[in-house]
């Protein structure tokens, strides 16, 4: 399947994702160097958006999206204004995504969800952000198309290659698809596995992540318990570098314009990874 040229040309093929308290400016600068297309910064980023700042400063030409702000955190004025003052220091290098969060995480605030977007999307509007420097994490077709209609396309987070080429067919051929795929750099299978479920034990307790998961190939039973060791392969892949690009490359078959990598664990420096991955995927 083919993606789009223009956002290729834009985001770059493959980028990293990595939440925002484990960034700094040398590991936003060993990324770019390694030929990484965009930094996507997770974990709610504050409304001043000053981590997009210190990466901006810290690089020449890397992208840096948010991935993403969460719209009942960071009020859409403010969020505006600082992507006005990004634009002005480093024109067209910034990218605002932003998403609904979890329901366990907001309780009694997360009311009409898809309600709460559209108002903020029109926020946006009003404070001058560009439709096509924005773009929302989707995960449902309801809000899959409101992405394209409303923003440069989609950054979902905790999928596979199957919802990407749901995602492609609900947005159509000319929207971004940029989905997260995290990974473990290490061949041994007990201590991956082991990696991998720590991290999922999180994201397989929340139900949006769930439901999608179950739409789109997994059942309850492989889920449920720790998940079973076939679905923890396949939500978080690990081995050589070349097992690692094709999980990659499979987004890529499946309609994505660009792939952001998630090293795990988190905690570790992810550059020798990165370093290996790029060299695979021909990066540089």
């Amino acid at each position: 399947m083919t993606t789009s040229s223009s956002a290729a040309r834009t985001y770059g093929r493959i980028g990293v994702w990595r939440s925002g308290p484990l960034l700094t400016p040398d590991l936003a600068a060993g990324i770019e160097q390694l030929g990484y297309g965009t930094l996507w910064i997770g974990g709610s980023p504050d409304a001043d958006l000053a981590i997009a700042a210190t990466l901006l400063n810290a690089t020449e030409h890397l992208r840096i999206a948010t991935g993403i702000v969460n719209i009942w955190k960071s009020p859409a004025a403010e969020v505006a204004a600082s992507f006005h003052r990004l634009e002005r220091t480093h024109p067209g290098r910034f990218t605002l995504g932003i998403g609904i969060g979890h329901r366990e995480a907001l309780g009694d605030r997360y009311q009409k969800p898809f309600a709460a977007l559209v108002a903020y999307l029109d926020a946006l509007d009003a404070e001058g952000v560009p439709v096509g420097r924005r773009v929302v994490s989707a995960l449902g077709p309801r809000t899959l198309a409101l992405s394209a209609e409303r923003s440069a396309g989609t950054h979902p987070y905790m999928t596979t290659a199957a919802h990407t080429r749901f995602a492609r067919g609900v947005v159509g051929p000319d929207a971004l698809v940029a989905p997260e795929q995290r990974m473990v750099a290490n061949t041994d299978v007990a201590a991956s596995r082991a990696t991998a479920r720590t991290f999922l034990s999180r994201y397989l307790a929340l139900s949006n992540y769930r439901r999608t998961l179950q739409s789109h190939g997994f059942s309850a039973a492989d889920l449920n318990d720790g998940a079973t060791d076939e679905a923890v392969d396949a939500l978080v892949p690990h081995g050589t570098p070349a097992v690692l690009a094709a999980a990659v490359q499979s987004h890529l078959d499946a309609g994505a314009d660009h792939v952001c990598v998630q090293i795990l664990p988190a905690q570790e420096d992810p550059l020798p990874a990165l370093a290996s991955l790029a060299s695979e995927l021909g990066l540089r």
